[in-house]
């Protein structure tokens, strides 16, 4: 046997996400409400930092230096150079009456639970470096409120810490945060949660946790094998779990808006086309103070310049940060109008085909950048307020090989044709199928039923009757 040693070279490459990467990542998808109360929270730990509500160019204000000024005062402001896009108008038609309340296009709902995880994980954690892994390991979460990556070990390892460290951070979370079972890994945790901050966790409970499915089926002769407990105790113990909140993010998943506020505009320029801007109001302004290096920068004080040293680092993060979603969200609302020009010309009827994949080919990012970057914004349009998500539709393709139509402008077709019913004229959704098959496009019956109810329009026996009973009535 021949044995004999051989060096090797390789070359990789690996994408390490940092805890400033993914909060670059998170940046993008905050609501502007969110992303207020973010930076108020940075400014509350950070004596560099001050917040101001947004106004002017956000991509002005993003970034700002003030050499001199103590906080709160006003320092001069370092302005970003990136133009108002313009637009061509490629539709020539104005005519507004389109028969059709465009505001029940629009959507009104934004989500709140991202800025409230991470709001409890600054109350819970007061040391800096203890926050910076919580928000990183522990600020996505489902919808229900449970932790969108229950696997510790998977996180661990891609953060490069320990598991039982990460463990530890994870209990105390559990164990303070509010509403009771948020950040919880699964169904039976988040019950465990709730029921320990009541003092009910007691083994019999918590062997009736690990066997919730036999609770569900009340399958009370297995639960009495495994717990000891008679049906009248199992009884009670399903009564008081019934009581318990399985969802607690639930209602933290969308709050009703007291009012829309755009992060983008579109004007109709003079030249018949249309200019894109950023809404200053929807963007805060951030400015960094200097002020503080010459307070604490002695050379006695070396626990104070690495303290400032770490404050200056975070401010300018958050400084390119914030400028980059203003630079990312300008660039992705213009293709969105470039692409959508016609709507905006002649009405919904003429919203086109969009996939976000579309998008981000033409803008030159990846898709789940422009999906985070157009879910919870807004675009103030001539035609009203929408959310950029609404542009976005699946394509329905034409029975004479035109170009696809929208499924969007399909849905307003089919409102337009059982608006325009009289008694004895009442379509059936085969007849609302082949009238529109007739005008190029091809829709199944099925599809038509699906639509119709989505816009809260009856069958066409329920239509008859109504109009039966007005033209009786009248």
């Amino acid at each position: 046997m021949n044995l004999s040693v051989n060096l090797q070279v390789r070359q990789s490459q690996t994408l390490a996400m940092t805890p400033q990467l993914l909060q670059s990542i998170r940046l993008l998808q905050f609501h502007h409400t969110e992303l207020q109360s973010f930076l108020d929270r940075e400014a509350a730990g950070n004596p560099l930092i001050e917040v101001r509500p947004g106004a002017g160019d956000p991509l002005a204000a993003a970034a700002s230096e003030a050499p001199d000024a103590a906080p709160g005062a006003a320092g001069p402001e370092r302005a970003a150079d990136l133009p108002t896009f313009g637009l061509p108008r490629s539709g020539a038609s104005s005519d507004r009456a389109n028969g059709v309340p465009i505001e029940d296009l629009a959507g009104h709902e934004i989500a709140s639970l991202p800025a409230h995880a991470l709001g409890e994980i600054d109350e819970v954690f007061a040391d800096p470096a203890e926050r910076r892994l919580a928000r990183t390991a522990f600020a996505d979460l489902i919808e229900a409120g449970y932790l969108a990556e229950p696997d510790l070990a998977a996180v661990a390892a891609r953060l490069g810490v320990d598991v039982p460290h990460l463990e530890t951070l994870l209990v105390r979370l559990q164990h303070e945060a509010e509403p009771a079972g948020l950040f919880a890994r699964s169904l039976s945790e988040c019950l465990a949660i709730q029921l320990a901050r009541r003092d009910r966790l007691d083994p019999v409970m918590r062997c009736v946790l690990d066997h919730l499915p036999l609770l569900a089926r009340r399958d009370f002769v297995a639960l009495a094998r495994l717990t000891g407990e008679d049906e009248a105790g199992l009884a009670d113990i399903l009564r008081e779990i019934r009581a318990l909140d399985p969802r607690p993010g639930a209602g933290l998943g969308s709050a009703a808006a007291p009012g829309i506020v755009p992060d983008v505009v579109v004007r109709e320029g003079a030249d018949g086309g249309f200019a894109v801007e950023l809404n200053g109001e929807a963007f805060p302004r951030l400015l960094v103070h200097d002020s503080y290096r010459c307070e604490v920068g002695g050379p006695a004080d070396a626990e104070g310049r690495r303290f400032l040293g770490e404050c200056r680092q975070s401010a300018s993060w958050l400084l390119r940060s914030l400028e980059q979603r203003a630079r990312t969200v300008l660039k992705v609302a213009t293709e969105i109008v470039r692409r959508q020009d016609l709507f905006l010309a002649q009405g919904p009827s003429a919203l086109r085909p969009m996939t976000l994949q579309q998008v981000a080919e033409t803008v030159g990012l990846h898709e789940s950048t422009v999906s985070r970057v157009t879910a919870n914004k807004f675009i103030a349009t001539p035609r009203g307020t929408f959310e950029m998500r609404f542009f976005f539709t699946v394509a329905i393709q034409a029975s004479d090989g035109g170009d696809a139509h929208s499924a969007e402008s399909v849905k307003l077709r089919v409102r337009a044709l059982i608006a325009a019913e009289t008694v004895g004229g009442v379509l059936s959704d085969d007849d609302i199928a082949a009238r529109l098959r007739g005008e190029g496009i091809e829709l199944a019956r099925r599809t038509v039923a699906k639509y119709r109810e989505a816009l809260g329009l009856p069958s066409s026996v329920q239509r008859r009757r109504e109009l039966n009973a007005r033209r009786l009535a009248g």
